[in-house]
């Protein structure tokens, strides 16, 4: 999961150099096993997985080779069932991402920079009917 991690954020953010990501990695690879995590599996394989602190969503991520065949739409469908109320940040130079869950019904609350790359994110919240 740590290397579908790795990648699909190297891939998502261009705008943020690989040394962020490789700087962060061990921290995150000692984060992952608290958070709640779903896994997207196929054929004995992780595809994609969902991270979530509370209802909180940390991230979801599609291994390169899988991404736009529908993962991370299952996934965050997964969540959407378990929870009443889901939130998340996301850079605004996203914007697949951003468009991604406007799709999904998620709402933007406000923008802020993130202190660690200094780029733009918003703040998007699910609420269930």
């Amino acid at each position: 999961m740590i290397k579908i991690w790795l990648e699909a954020n190297i891939q998502a953010h261009e705008f943020i150099p690989e040394s962020y990501w490789l700087e962060n990695y061990d921290e995150v690879k000692n984060l992952l096993p608290q958070a709640e995590v779903y896994v997207y599996e196929d054929d004995g394989e992780i595809k994609g997985f969902i991270g979530l602190a509370e209802e909180y969503i940390a991230g979801i991520f599609t291994s390169i080779l899988y991404q736009s065949k529908g993962i991370g739409k299952e996934l965050l469908e997964y969540v959407k069932e378990k929870k009443d109320n889901l939130s998340l940040k996301v850079y605004v130079k996203n914007c697949r991402a951003v468009n991604f869950y406007e799709r999904e019904g998620f709402k933007i609350i406000s923008e802020t920079i993130d202190e660690n790359t200094g780029e733009k994110e918003l703040y998007m919240v699910w609420k269930k009917c």
